[in-house]
């Protein structure tokens, strides 16, 4: 650590220094700035994060812990990129501008781009940065930025000031940003559509786009993507983009797109999928034809892609991604007319999410098995300590799903995690937040309603849990009851669980009664494997532990409709 303190002085000496000699060769004395804050949503109350742009999409609004108000940006910083959060404003030439701003966690960082910076060290609470800085004689923009540090963990920042006169006085930049061209739909369900367009250019530089649905200018962002959430089903809307620089110059807008949403309640994301776990490396694994054909079952999720070494997938992380047992049991499931989702992750082993060490990185990895198997969907089963409880690594799968799937038209993004008896816990509440942050546009939210402790009741617990579920999408996303259904999946374990928790066929078959009559999109079941009788057999790999019929569960999974 004496090292990387060593580099955070050097650093910050270094831009103090930079900001000395711009004050020395100053023409004139500098004005002094009055009193306004000329940052646009500085307390991030708006709930994103636009018009602040986040390297590697590591930010997000988060709605604890706060400073003031009921917001704040949560920076996840990685062991290779420090998470910096910047904005561009408008600014006079030859002034001098006041920087303030509320930070809380390790090493976290106050600056202006090419200027004056200052730091903190480990706040446990929030603790207030000040700085200063003077334009140049001909500046009118400058870029305000807040980060943390590699390997240091997520930090917090609120109520951001930039105190001092805006732009706009005459010589300042007059010139427009070029009209964006190529904008198109990438994806929709029943009260979203995702947009994407080519860059603008301007003289000075684009800081946002603003995405207009008819006349109305519905969202801003700083890429060029966006999601464009809180829209009814089954309804026609025709998108426009406009590009906008630090100055307030605003293009001409690009051509329109129209989309019509998906239908709503039944039909939702049109996505429903009844599929169990497959595990071919354990529980002496049955042939999915024999299963198929005695259950009526169509699709298997397949368990677990994990990493071989260098961010590289492998079946367990050591079978061969193709030409060895899983692809034999993927071809007999598709030759009986069936399909598969493989699932990465997992409670255990070396996981891609956490071992790739960026999200592009980690797209390439999905993007490998996706192109093995001409994949329609893929499920991140994110858990533990390594993945789920780690928001950095959080951000990067859920990065990486948003990239996949930009690429890959038509595919469904599935997560699924943990839960309580009563709704996702802090770190599922915190994933649903970062991935409508990102605009990672998830298709499936799945919870597993096992394993938390919940005494005897699994059907009141797993119908609780899913409520709790719902209510968070219909406040995170905007969305009515049955659009939030719709992104719903409930994933059991048959039989008994590891805490001694017992679901048996009876109470499964409520379960999938109560899913079939709330239209949500997706039933699953650990596992295919165990769907086996051995009563007082225990918690094993092979069969349930509980009195049943051979593949009973899958039975019953195979009536969900949606």
């Amino acid at each position: 650590m004496r090292n990387t303190l060593g580099r955070h002085r050097r650093r910050l000496l270094a831009l103090l220094g930079s900001a000395a000699l711009a004050l020395a060769g100053a023409i004139a004395l500098p004005g002094t700035a009055q009193a306004a804050n000329i940052l646009t949503d500085p307390g991030f109350e708006s709930g994103s994060l636009s018009p602040w742009t986040c390297t590697g999409n590591l930010g997000s609004v988060v709605s604890s812990p706060v400073h003031g108000g009921s917001k704040a940006l949560a920076g996840a910083a990685s062991s290779s990129d420090d998470a910096q959060c910047s904005q561009t404003v408008s600014v006079q030439p030859n002034t001098t501008y006041s920087l303030q701003g509320w930070v809380r966690g390790s090493y976290v960082y106050l600056g202006v781009n090419g200027g004056a910076s200052t730091w903190t060290t480990s706040p446990s609470a929030y603790s207030q940065l000040s700085v200063s800085f003077t334009t140049g004689a001909s500046q009118t923009s400058a870029t305000i930025y807040v980060h943390g540090w590699y390997a240091q963990g997520t930090y917090y920042a609120d109520d951001i000031s930039l105190d001092g006169p805006g732009g706009g006085g005459g010589g300042s930049d007059t010139q427009a940003p070029t009209a964006p061209t190529g904008l198109a739909s990438t994806g929709k369900t029943s009260s979203s559509v995702s947009l994407k367009w080519n860059a603008s250019t301007d003289n000075v530089g684009v800081t946002a786009y603003d995405v207009y649905s008819g006349s109305n200018n519905v969202l801003s962002v700083s890429g060029t993507t966006a999601t464009v959430s809180g829209l009814s089903p089954s309804t026609s809307y025709t998108f426009t983009v406009k590009a906008r620089d630090a100055a307030g110059n605003t293009s001409g807008a690009s051509d329109s797109v129209s989309v019509t949403t998906d239908a709503g309640g039944s039909g939702g994301t049109g996505f429903k999928q009844a599929a169990p776990y497959l595990y071919e490396g354990w529980g002496d694994p049955p042939s999915p034809s024999t299963v198929m054909s005695a259950t009526g079952i169509k699709w298997f999720t397949m368990a677990f892609v994990l990493d071989s070494g260098g961010c590289t997938p492998a079946w367990d992380g050591s079978r061969p991604l193709t030409g060895g047992a899983d692809q034999s049991a993927i071809n007999a499931v598709r030759s009986a007319g069936g399909d598969i989702v493989p699932s990465f992750g997992g409670w255990q082993g070396s996981k891609l999410g956490a071992n790739c060490s960026s999200a592009s990185a980690l797209a390439g990895a999905l993007q490998k098995v996706i192109d093995a198997y001409s994949l329609k969907a893929i499920d991140m089963d994110i858990e533990n300590s390594d993945e789920f409880e780690n928001e950095a690594v959080q951000a990067r799968i859920l990065t990486a799903l948003k990239t996949v799937k930009a690429n890959n038209p038509g595919l469904k993004t599935i997560v699924t995690f943990g839960t309580s008896t009563t709704g996702p816990t802090y770190y599922g509440n915190r994933l649903i937040e970062q991935a409508q942050s990102l605009g990672a546009n998830i298709d499936v939210f799945t919870i597993m309603p096992f394993d938390f402790g919940g005494g005897s009741d699994m059907y009141g617990n797993t119908v609780n849990a899913a409520e709790g579920l719902k209510a968070k999408l219909k406040s995170t996303f905007g969305w009515d009851d049955a659009t939030a259904y719709s992104h719903i999946g409930i994933s059991g374990m048959n039989g008994l669980s590891d805490q001694q928790e017992t679901t048996t066929p009876a109470i499964w078959t409520q379960i999938k009664d109560w899913a079939n009559s709330h239209h949500i999109a997706r039933l699953a079941f650990w596992s295919v494997n165990r769907d086996r009788p051995c009563p007082g057999g225990g918690v094993v790999s092979n069969c349930s532990g509980i009195s049943q019929n051979n593949w009973q569960f899958t039975s019953i999974t195979a009536g969900f409709t949606g």
